[in-house]
């Protein structure tokens, strides 16, 4: 699953299925009894035969299921995941022409979300046939099926859609709704004429009905977890193309098929690079990506099996809008998702302790393909801030270990998170460095194919690896997966001699909130080198470690940035490295960086000392590397809030080293100009109009005004940083401008980002008058939450106090699978201590005690903002105060 995009996603072998690829069956990667479950053991499902007619204009939808399954020990009960279902008929059968038992009694528990059928006699272990005919809801948010309404050539529209992970296919089919319970499906649909209707397998047969409507029947699914089931319904046109046998699609609504031509090529190239690295051709005949109007808060794109789900601002690409990111984005949704296709689909996690098995494997594949397939865009220089991110989460005492216990359906839903996506994709990164890319390479493909169609836990992959690489992989993983926290190397001042250079390493913790932490002790990789020089490689273990380099100049320890640790230098040895700044490689640039701004804001080293570096950075500098610097200026304008002196002389800074940087760039972007710089453009625009730039603030309103007249005025590159210019300098005429536009815009993408803006103000009556038309359906069913989110980003007290006082109608609005999250996410970046007390009471109220993961993150990310705020901040301000003089 992708992560949302807006804020911005873990296992016993039944076998082969019937008309899956011939691959070798494997044992069972755990016992059953080893594997979590909140079902009874008493059965197991093989195979779901399901009809559905939905009823999209009333939002329900009718059903039946027949399940056959086998029952292991004697019992006169079945107890199954269901949802907001109503039950109208059950019964089982040994078989045809075997005696039909109806069921008893049902029992509903919709606070566990199962329902038990109780039979009247005990049900003798064997192969059964369970049927169930029932009824359920189509809501408005992304969980189970739902419905998302649009506009199409001026009509109102709705389209059905299925989201089932991470435990919502018990929405829409009485099931052992956990990954374990692997079992193939038969899906039949009713359906009006000339809609289409997709799910993960091809359409096998259509029936035209006496009353119109259509009986769609798709193809038998191989083997798989109930929460890759997909089922979408509506308005559709699709795009084809074939790549080594396999029927790919992008599927849209009628009138955006131009827009999907990006993603119908990448997907092409991405499958080929995939049937070659994984060594296990994709086992399905087709492979559609779905493309949906609206957006969730939980997450971006869904990788059911042979049938992706994208909401449309991450796949399609309007000539209108679409940016270098926009298009960049596309790629990573189809990367990403495609990768599920085997580490996930093909082979799942046993339970959702593993998550990381799908979502770190799928991060770290988009960007390893990304960077060969377009090595343009030198993605590899993305994986700084990628580890960035969650090293962040990660030293803060409320994280969790890579691998962490999953008791319930909520706490699942909150493992889809930094540490699970980012951290799990940097220490892959890290050990692939480790062991070498080929030997990787070829444990991953023994992994997939002997675990395929199956079931594992994560020491079924450092088993392989490690057999590939004759290293011992799994000692350093489990330190890395099992404990949480984040390696801190410390690196001695080197001694020369005899033009070598010797230094000392010692192991501690990075820790953003516990000063005085004990460590935890890792086993921890480590490449260094002089600047220039080559690299020399080994491992800390115990806590302490000497390397002697060739060459006597500056000391770059984690060079390349592979490593998941931070680094702290001794004083003159820092004071080396930033003399020689302008010299390294970008990736190792932006490495100094990220730490030094980390350990400055934590108080490991002087906070200053991304001051220092940054003021080393050459006009010429990567655009990745200017990118770093003007997103932490932007980041320091916004701790500087409520200390309008110290804030105008950060904000003169900012704008003396950044103007300089557009200046050369220019707005316009020159022929043959390099797709990273594209990206800077609309950094530096933003980040200079937050900082109060004269001459941006001047040339977004004169391209806005000329816009009306002029269209080339405000080209699809620049139209998005301009408006969000425009929009967070908003007076109240020009608010009711983007209002205006919003309101007549017909594509659901550009209308979604133009009601974003709304929350975009820095005047706080307009951020109040954003947060009140949220709770209108002007925007759209999917659209309010995010306007909230994004006033949130300015006015983080005001938007959670508003979410509050009207928390039922907003809950309405949110997607149950991210409610916990969405809450907290709006104070979570507040600095004002009372934020605490309200969250705090928040949970105790409202949330039970499993779901309160993100709330307590929250708090700590506010406490430690305080003393950022207190401690650190003056150290900036020192340091401007000098470099500023005169």
């Amino acid at each position: 699953m992708q992560r949302s995009l807006i804020s911005l996603a873990v296992t016993a072998l039944m076998g082969l299925s019937a008309g899956a690829p011939a691959l070798a069956a494997a044992a069972p990667a755990a016992k059953a009894a080893q594997v979590t479950t909140q079902l009874p053991r008493t059965a197991v499902p093989t195979h779901y035969a399901v009809s559905l007619t939905p009823d999209a204009a009333n939002s329900s939808f009718s059903a039946s299921v027949t399940i056959a399954i086998e029952i292991k020990q004697a019992t006169n009960r079945l107890t199954l995941n269901a949802s907001e279902l109503k039950f109208s008929a059950a019964n089982i059968s040994a078989g045809p022409g075997k005696a039909v038992h109806a069921a008893s009694k049902i029992d509903v528990n919709e606070e566990q979300q199962t329902a038990t059928f109780h039979f009247a006699e005990a049900l003798k272990p064997g192969s059964y046939q369970l049927k169930l005919d029932y009824t359920g809801v189509i809501g408005t948010q992304a969980s189970g099926m739902f419905s998302l309404d649009y506009e199409n050539g001026g009509a109102k529209k709705r389209a059905l859609y299925t989201q089932f992970e991470n435990s919502d296919a018990r929405r829409v089919i009485p099931s052992w709704d956990e990954p374990f319970y692997k079992a193939t499906f038969a899906l039949e649909a009713t359906v009006p004429a000339g809609q289409m209707a997709v799910s993960n397998m091809p359409v096998a047969s259509t029936t035209k009905l006496a009353d119109g409507r259509e009986l769609v029947r798709f193809a038998t699914s191989p083997k798989m977890s109930t929460y890759l089931l997909f089922f979408g319904l509506g308005e559709f046109e699709r795009a084809s193309a074939v790549e080594d046998g396999v029927e790919l699609g992008v599927i849209t609504q009628k009138g955006s098929l131009g827009q999907a031509q990006f993603a119908l090529d990448s997907s092409r190239a991405v499958l080929k690079e995939y049937n070659d690295y994984f060594g296990v051709k994709y086992p399905l005949s087709k492979l559609d990506n779905v493309a949906a109007p609206g957006r969730s808060q939980f997450f971006g794109a869904m990788e059911n099996w042979g049938a992706i789900f994208t909401f449309e601002y991450g796949i399609l690409l309007d000539p209108r809008t679409a940016t270098q990111s926009d298009k960049e984005t596309a790629f990573l949704v189809a990367a990403h998702e495609m990768a599920h296709q085997w580490f996930g689909d093909l082979v799942t996690m046993a339970w959702w302790d593993d998550l990381w098995l799908n979502e770190g494997f799928a991060s770290w594949m988009e960007s390893r393909t990304t960077d060969r397939l377009h090595p343009e865009w030198n993605w590899s220089l993305r994986a700084v801030g990628t580890r960035e991110g969650a090293m962040e989460r990660d030293a803060l005492a409320t994280t969790h270990a890579i691998v962490q216990r999953i008791n319930s359906v909520e706490q699942a839903s909150q493992a889809f998170d930094a540490i699970t996506y980012s951290k799990g994709e940097s220490v892959i990164r890290m050990l692939e460095n480790y062991v070498g890319d080929e030997a990787w390479r070829t444990g991953v493909r023994s992994y997939i194919a002997k675990h395929a169609y199956g079931n594992t836990v994560s020491d079924d992959l450092w088993r392989e690896v490690e057999k590939a690489a004759h290293k011992p992989v799994t000692a350093i993983a489990h330190d890395f997966t099992l404990q949480p926290g984040v390696p801190l190397i410390r690196v001695s001042e080197a001694v020369c001699k005899n033009g070598k250079a010797t230094i000392q390493l010692t192991q501690g913790e990075y820790s953003k909130d516990q000063e005085n932490k004990k460590p935890l002790s890792w086993r921890v990789p480590v490449i260094a080198q002089t600047v220039g020089g080559a690299t020399v490689r080994t491992v800390v273990n115990g806590g302490k470690a000497s390397m002697t380099l060739p060459g006597c100049g500056a000391v770059l320890v984690n060079a390349g940035q592979s490593g998941y640790y931070r680094t702290l230098y001794a004083p003159k040895a820092f004071a080396t490295l930033t003399d020689s700044f302008a010299t390294m490689p970008a990736i190792d640039q932006l490495g100094l960086l990220a730490d030094s701004w980390s350990l400055g804001m934590a108080g490991l080293m002087p906070a200053s000392g991304f001051m220092d570096l940054a003021s080393k950075a050459p006009v010429d500098a990567a655009p990745q590397v200017w990118q770093r610097i003007a997103n932490a200026l932007g980041g320091l304008h916004a701790h500087f809030e409520g200390k309008p002196e110290q804030r105008a002389a950060l904000d003169r800074y900012a704008r003396a080293r950044l103007a300089p940087v557009l200046a050369r760039i220019g707005w316009t972007a020159a022929k043959d100009e390099a797709a990273p710089v594209a990206n800077l453009r609309e950094t530096l625009i933003t980040t200079l109009g937050e900082v109060g730039d004269d001459g941006v603030i001047a040339e977004a309103h004169r391209r806005y005004a000329a816009f009306a007249t002029d269209k080339d005025a405000l080209p699809a590159a620049l139209r998005r940083p301009v408006l969000g210019v425009i929009a967070a300098h908003a007076d109240a005429a020009t608010w009711n401008q983007l209002r205006a536009a919003a309101q007549a815009e017909q594509s659901t993408m550009i209308k979604s980002e133009l009601y974003d803006l709304l929350g975009s103000a820095n005047d706080k009556a307009l951020a109040q008058r954003a947060l009140e038309l949220a709770l209108t359906d002007e925007a759209g069913a999917t659209a309010s939450a995010s306007i909230i989110s994004h006033v949130s980003h300015g006015h983080p007290d005001l938007a959670f106090d508003f979410a509050i006082a009207h928390r039922e109608q907003i809950e309405k609005k949110v997607d149950g699978s991210s409610r916990s999250r969405y809450f907290p996410a709006l104070g979570g970046s507040s600095a004002d201590p009372a934020m605490i007390g309200k969250l705090q009471a928040y949970a105790k109220q409202h949330l039970s005690a499993d779901a309160q993961g993100d709330t307590k993150t929250a708090i700590a990310a506010i406490e430690y903002r305080i003393k950022v705020r207190s401690k650190r901040l003056p150290q900036i301000d020192a340091w401007l105060a000098q470099h500023q003089r005169g």
